[in-house]
């Protein structure tokens, strides 16, 4: 199972600390900043896959940064929790209406907390919750290493099947070169980056092969993405 990277952004350091353990615990990679600046910056750098976002932090407040997150094409996608002490519907009603996903009112277990987070990813990001992948007429089982295309099975190799699964992970996402690199291969690894047109050219290969059309879409000078205008 893919493992969740969470974006912590929380000035209270006792309680970021509390909510950093509890979720390592729950096999998350935690990321954490007090800095709504900051925040900014790693969400736009690492691409987490959900944001718990405070909303009273320094230099930004929770509500411009969740505003300037979603007005962002490379952040727009990233779920995004509120969590705030103002409890009133009308604060609930504001942050939600700026794009969170969810609101959470402070003092909350972390029992609840992790609850809430996994009901978002769940629904936003379902490789997340180690369940089937599908995307127009594409289904991965990642449990079983199997993928099908209008219902043909499609064989691939396992570079192959990480990068479509990478894709499935994040349909419409635009991604540099370098970015698969890092996300497929490894932040370690010595592979040019011409190896990933090697296996792009491979998976719609594959993904082609009973003449459908092409789903990966080569957005010049910026990379490749799962095209999503045939979902």
């Amino acid at each position: 199972m893919t493992t969740p990277h969470l974006l912590l952004v929380e000035d209270d350091m006792a309680l970021a600390e509390l909510v950093s353990w509890h979720f390592d615990k729950q096999g998350f990679r935690v990321s954490q900043t007090a800095d709504g600046e900051e925040a900014m910056l790693i969400a736009r750098e690492e691409r987490p896959d959900i944001v718990l976002l405070d909303w009273m932090i320094e230099n930004l407040s929770g509500i411009e940064v969740c505003r300037r997150l979603r007005r962002d094409n490379d952040t727009s996608n990233i779920p995004i929790i509120m969590m705030s002490a103002r409890g009133e519907e009308e604060d609930r009603v504001r942050g939600l209406d700026i794009g969170a996903d969810d609101y959470v009112t402070k003092p909350f277990s972390p029992r609840e907390l992790i609850a809430r987070v996994n009901a978002v990813l769940r629904r936003v990001r379902p490789a997340l919750a180690g369940e089937a992948l599908s995307f127009a007429d594409i289904e991965m089982d990642t449990v079983g290493y199997k993928v099908k295309r209008a219902g043909q099975t499609i064989p691939l190799g396992p570079t192959e099947f990480r990068l479509l699964r990478h894709f499935l992970e994040h349909p419409g996402w635009v991604f540099s070169r370098e970015r698969l690199l890092d996300s497929v291969w490894g932040h370690d690894s010595d592979i040019e980056i011409r190896t990933v047109d090697v296996h792009i050219r491979r998976l719609r290969k594959a993904l082609n092969a009973n003449g459908q059309p092409d789903i990966i879409r080569t957005v010049r000078s910026a990379g490749y993405a799962l095209d999503s205008e045939l979902a």
